[in-house]
C-alpha cells in the first residue's frame, strides 16, 4: 500500500471508521476464491451442478489457437482479446463483441488472453458473480481488484518464462496505444514481443451467427436539444488545437463525433451512436461514417427533424464540399485502413503536430511519427460533459418525466406484488419499459434493465433472462437499476425495495447505504478536487460497520448520449487514470455507493446529481466551492429506513429531496401514482433520531480527501 493511502487509512481511523490499513484494495466483504484455475472453480469440480448461464467456448478456443502458427511475422503463443471496438467503447455492437463471443462472458469489462494450452479472463468487482457462472471450465477467473490477482502481462511473463522467443499478439484497433506501450514495454524485459495482429483472430473464426456491422440511419439533433451548433463546437476544438499548435485532432471516440456534429443514431444498442472517425484540421473537417453515400440523402427517421445529413453538416449530396460556402463537414467512407492512411498523409508533413486522445488505438497512434504526436487528454470530453444551459434545463425535464414513468411502474408493482399477482423479474423490465416509451421525446433505454430479486440483486450488473428469472415477492430485496434516452436528456437511476417484513440487518444494510448516499449529496468541497477524493464520503457508513461495495461511488452521464460518460468519475475502485478531470460546475454525475451479499440480497441507491456553485457561511479568500443538487426525483423505500440511524442533517435533507419529488413531479402524476408518492414524501420527524448512529464529521473525511490531493495521486 502506498504511503498516500496509509495516511489516508490513518485519517479514517481517527475519525472512528473501522477500516483495515492492510495493504488491500477496496474490494468486496468477503475475500475469498481471488483467482480461480479451472480444477479450483466449485462448480468445475466433478458432480458439480452446472449454470445455466453458462458458455461451451471448447470449439472457439480450439479454432482461435490452430491460428496462432499463421500469424504474419512468426507464430505467436498468446492472444489477448480486449472488451472494447476500435473506438474503445465501453458499450460495443453485438457486432463487436469479440471477447464475449469467445469468452461467453458478456459484461461490459473483462479481457480474455487465450495461450496454447489455457485460456484466463480479468474482469471487476462489478461482474465476478456473473463471469464465474458465464465462463466454462476452459477458464481461468481473475477476480480483478483483489489481492492476489496478478496483472495480465504479470501473468504473461510468468506463463511464457519458459519459452524462447515468445511472442504475444491483439489487434492494434483494439486496444488503446496506453495500454499497448505498457504491455511492450513490461514483456520486452522479459524477452517477449508484443506484435500486432492485423486481422483480428476472432474476426477469422466468428464466420457463423455472428450479428451483421451496425448501419443505423443518421438522425440531426436540432439546436433546441443540442444548445450549441457543430460549427461552434468545431471552433472550440480548433481553439484547443491553436493552444497546443495541433495541425490536426484526430477524433476516435464514438460519443465525441456524436456530440460534435449534433448528430445520433442506433448503431450501438442503448446509445444512440454512429460507427465513424472524424478529423478535425485548421480549415477541413472530415467525418468518416459507413455507408456514407445512402445516409448523406436519407430521409430522417426522427419526427424531431426534418433535414437530411447533407443538409445539417451543409456538405454535398455526394459528401463533399467543392460547392458548399460557409462551414461544411465532408462525408467519407468509413474504413479501417482508410483513417489510418489519412492520419498518415496528414503526418507525412514534417511540420504538422497530430493530436490522438489517450483513448486513441495503436494502429492509428503507431500512423504518427512520435516527433509530430500530441498524445494527451482529449480536446471534446471535457467540453462534452460541462452541460450547456439548453442541456442542462433537457437534463432535468427528461428526469421529471423518467420519475414519472417509474413512479407508475412501482406502484402498479408494489400494490399487484401485495396483493398475490405474480410478477417476476423480466416481467417488470418488459412494463417498466413500456412506462418509459409513454413519455414524450424518448428514444428508447438507456442500458438494459437490472431487475433483481432477493439473490440476484447481489449481482451487481445482472440482467435478467428467461433461464435466470425470479418471483418479485414480498419475502425478498427487489433492487431496480433502469434509465431512458430522450431526445433532451439521458437518465440513470436506481432503487431497491422491500413489499413485505425486511429483518433488522437488511434495514441497517438499506440504512447505512443511504447515509453514504446523503452524505455525499450534502458535500461541499473546494473547487479543484477529483472524484476519487471524495468517494470516501459514501462509503463510511458502511465502512463503520465493516461493510463495503466493490464498484465506484458515481460516475458521469452524457445528455442524449452515453450513461457511462468520462472525462470525470467518483471512485477509489478504479486506479487514477490520466484521463479524469477535476470536478466541475454542470457536470452531472449518479450518486450510488451499494451493498451486496452473495446469495441473499443487493442494495443500490442512484440519483443522478448536477455540480453547481455552492454557498458557504464564509468566503475564503480566491476560493470557490461546490456542491451537487439532486436531478433524479424518485422517493426512497420507507419500509426499508431504520431512520433512528439518520442524523439531523440526513434527515432534512430526506425531507428536501422529498418536497422536491412531490412539489416537481406531483402535479404530472394521478390517481394511484399520486396517492404512493405522497405516502412516500411524508415529513420526517428528528425526534425520531436521539439513537443516531454516529460516524466520522465530514472535516475528517476531507482531510482524507485533501492527503490524496498533496500525496499526487493526480
Amino acid at each position: 500500500m502506498a504511503s498516500r493511502e496509509i495516511y489516508f487509512c490513518v485519517l479514517l481511523a481517527f475519525a472512528g471508521i473501522l477500516v483495515s490499513c492492510d495493504p488491500v484494495e477496496q474490494g468486496e466483504l468477503h475475500v475469498i476464491h481471488k483467482r480461480q484455475a479451472p480444477a479450483e472453480r466449485p462448480s468445475c469440480q466433478t458432480g458439480a451442478a452446472v449454470p445455466e448461464t453458462r458458455v461451451d467456448t471448447t470449439t472457439r478456443l480450439q479454432a482461435i489457437r490452430t491460428l496462432f502458427p499463421g500469424v504474419p511475422g512468426g507464430a505467436i503463443h498468446a492472444y489477448i482479446v480486449p472488451s472494447v471496438d476500435a473506438h474503445q467503447s465501453e458499450y460495443p455492437s453485438y457486432y463487436d463483441l469479440r471477447r464475449g463471443y469467445i469468452s461467453g462472458f458478456e459484461g461490459s469489462a473483462g479481457t480474455a488472453v487465450i495461450l496454447t494450452n489455457s485460456a484466463a479472463l480479468w474482469t471487476d468487482g462489478r461482474y465476478h458473480l456473473e463471469a464465474d457462472e458465464n465462463l466454462d471450465c476452459n477458464w481461468t477467473f481473475m477476480k480483478q481488484g483483489l489481492p492476489g490477482v496478478p496483472s495480465i502481462s504479470d501473468w504473461l511473463v510468468d506463463q511464457l518464462k519458459t519459452t524462447p522467443g515468445a511472442r504475444v499478439g491483439a489487434s492494434p484497433f483494439l486496444m488503446n496505444a496506453r495500454t499497448w506501450k505498457s504491455y511492450s514495454e513490461k514483456f520486452a524485459k522479459s524477452g517477449i514481443a508484443m506484435v500486432e495482429v492485423a486481422n483480428d483472430l476472432v474476426d477469422q473464426i466468428w464466420t457463423s451467427g455472428r450479428p451483421a456491422q451496425p448501419n443505423t440511419p443518421i438522425n440531426e439533433l436540432p439546436m433546441e436539444y443540442a444548445g450549441k451548433s457543430w460549427d461552434s463546437k468545431i471552433g472550440d476544438v480548433r481553439g484547443k488545437m491553436n493552444a497546443k499548435g495541433a495541425a490536426a485532432y484526430i477524433v476516435t471516440s464514438l460519443d465525441e463525433t456524436a456530440w460534435l456534429f449534433n448528430l445520433r443514431a442506433s448503431d450501438i444498442a442503448y446509445n444512440p451512436f454512429f460507427i465513424s472517425y472524424a478529423i478535425v484540421e485548421r480549415n477541413r473537417v472530415r467525418l468518416y461514417i459507413l455507408n456514407h453515400a445512402t445516409k448523406l440523402t436519407q430521409e430522417p427517421t426522427d419526427a424531431a427533424t426534418t433535414r437530411k445529413l447533407y443538409e445539417h453538416l451543409n456538405t454535398g449530396m455526394g459528401g463533399s464540399c467543392a460547392s458548399s460556402t460557409g462551414s461544411c463537414v465532408e462525408v467519407l467512407a468509413y474504413t479501417s485502413n482508410g483513417i489510418v492512411a489519412a492520419v498518415a498523409d496528414i503526418a507525412s508533413n514534417s511540420s504538422n503536430k497530430v493530436w490522438v486522445s489517450l483513448l486513441c488505438n495503436q494502429a492509428i497512434y503507431s500512423a504518427i511519427p512520435e516527433a509530430q504526436r500530441i498524445h494527451g487528454k482529449s480536446a471534446i470530453a471535457l467540453m462534452k460533459s460541462k452541460k450547456n444551459i439548453v442541456e442542462r434545463a433537457g437534463m432535468q425535464a427528461s428526469h421529471i418525466r423518467d420519475a414519472v414513468a417509474l413512479i407508475n411502474f412501482l406502484e402498479r408493482l408494489e400494490r399487484e406484488v401485495k396483493a398475490g399477482q405474480p410478477w417476476t423479474e423480466v416481467k417488470a423490465a418488459v412494463e417498466l419499459k413500456k412506462e418509459r416509451f409513454k413519455q414524450e421525446l424518448n428514444r428508447g433505454l438507456s442500458f438494459p434493465t437490472i431487475a433483481g430479486s432477493g439473490s440476484n440483486g447481489a449481482i451487481i450488473h445482472y440482467r435478467p433472462t428467461n433461464v435466470t428469472d425470479k418471483q418479485i415477492t414480498t419475502s425478498d430485496m427487489f433492487l431496480l437499476d433502469s434509465g431512458g434516452q430522450y431526445l433532451d436528456g439521458t437518465t440513470d437511476v436506481t432503487r431497491t425495495l422491500h413489499f413485505g417484513q425486511p429483518s433488522d440487518y437488511e434495514k441497517e444494510c438499506y440504512t447505512r447505504v443511504l447515509m453514504g448516499h446523503i452524505d455525499l449529496a450534502l458535500l461541499k468541497w473546494p473547487k479543484g478536487l477529483y472524484g476519487r477524493e471524495i468517494d470516501a464520503i459514501a462509503r463510511a457508513p458502511l465502512w463503520e460497520a465493516g461493510l463495503r461495495y466493490l464498484h465506484g461511488t458515481g460516475h458521469g452521464i452524457g445528455a442524449f448520449l452515453s450513461v457511462h460518460e468520462g472525462p470525470g468519475r467518483i471512485s477509489l475502485s478504479h486506479n487514477v487514470n490520466p484521463s479524469d478531470e477535476a470536478l466541475e460546475e454542470h457536470m452531472y454525475f449518479s450518486d450510488e455507493p451499494g451493498y451486496y451479499e452473495d446469495g441473499q440480497f443487493g442494495i443500490r441507491l442512484e440519483t443522478i446529481v448536477t455540480i453547481e456553485l455552492a454557498q458557504t457561511a464564509h468566503p475564503f479568500p480566491n476560493s470557490v466551492f461546490l456542491g451537487f443538487k439532486p436531478v433524479t426525483l424518485v422517493p426512497y423505500e420507507p419500509n426499508l429506513i431504520n431512520f433512528d440511524m439518520l442524523g439531523p442533517k440526513q434527515i432534512k435533507w430526506l425531507n428536501d429531496y422529498h418536497k422536491r419529488v412531490e412539489q416537481e413531479v406531483g402535479p404530472k402524476l394521478s390517481g394511484a401514482a399520486l396517492q404512493w408518492v405522497k405516502a412516500r414524501t411524508l415529513s420526517i420527524s428528528n425526534q425520531s433520531t436521539s439513537s443516531a448512529t454516529t460516524y466520522a464529521p465530514t472535516a475528517l473525511l476531507m482531510m482524507g480527501a485533501a492527503v490524496l490531493s498533496v500525496m499526487s495521486l493526480r
